[in-house]
């Protein structure tokens, strides 16, 4: 089983040309069998280098909100270009009022990509599970208001939000190609006596999610395409590394 990684995991080592395509060449030979373009502008040229000197399919973007509304049709050129059907947005951060105005807009825009050939794809964080003032779920609004929207189900926010991930992949069923395989940890941090816990991001395997039961559950409702990442790797001293834990635990219990 092939997995991917999404690019904004390692946005520190990315932001140059070179600095791209050596960080898909270690990518590749750690493992990893497809990435996200994520982190850094959408660069045409460097994905057609990256394809013909690496070989890494780019199965996903993520790119900016105003491309998406504004600029539809040079997006979906440029991602036909490089092979890609998958266009993503990382989410929606205008502030919870607005939240539903936007999910119309995206619908529009995701009607004009789906008649072309691809696919809009929503990334969530955990927002989007807060409720409204009626008691419902603003996500809820997303899946039942924007039917032509598809999903990216990232693992770590649906368990920050307290959502039940099961329950959800069964509304979404159909509309969830792509997954961010991203752990969940508390950790402990103490200063003077006091006691603080968080939560936080971790390599696959070091934390409480449980991916081999997840798994069956993702491909009952279509999903193809798993991608690791961990926004809090850029910040370590080795991004890399961190990545490279990743995807040397789902190889092995994959």
């Amino acid at each position: 089983m092939k997995f991917g990684l999404n690019l904004y995991s390692i946005r520190n080592l990315i932001n140059t040309e070179e600095g791209f395509i050596g960080s898909c060449k270690k990518l590749k030979e750690h493992g990893y069998g497809f990435i996200q373009y994520s982190g850094i502008p959408l660069n045409v040229s460097w994905c057609k280098r990256e394809l013909n000197e690496v070989g890494l399919p780019i199965l996903l973007t993520h790119v900016p909100m105003g491309r998406i509304l504004d600029d539809t049709e040079k997006l979906i050129e440029e991602h036909k270009e490089i092979g890609c059907y998958n266009i993503g947005l990382g989410g929606l951060f205008i502030g919870i009022k607005n939240f539903k105005t936007y999910v119309d807009k995206l619908e529009v825009a995701a009607k004009k990509i789906e008649s072309a050939g691809l696919k809009l794809f929503y990334h969530n964080h955990m927002h989007e599970f807060m409720k409204d003032e009626n008691g419902k779920i603003y996500f809820d609004y997303l899946i039942d208001n924007a039917p032509h929207v598809n999903f990216t189900l990232d693992t770590y926010w649906v368990e920050r939000g307290g959502v039940d991930i099961y329950g959800l992949l069964e509304k979404i069923k159909g509309r969830v190609d792509c997954v961010h395989f991203k752990d969940y940890s508390v950790i402990e941090k103490s200063k003077d006596n006091d006691f603080l816990y968080e939560n936080a991001e971790c390599p696959c395997g070091e934390g409480n999610l449980d991916f081999v039961k997840m798994m069956p559950y993702f491909k009952s409702a279509g999903s193809k395409y798993f991608f690791v990442e961990q926004d809090n790797a850029a910040e370590k001293d080795d991004a890399m590394k961190e990545v490279e834990k990743s995807i040397i635990y789902l190889n092995k219990i994959f």
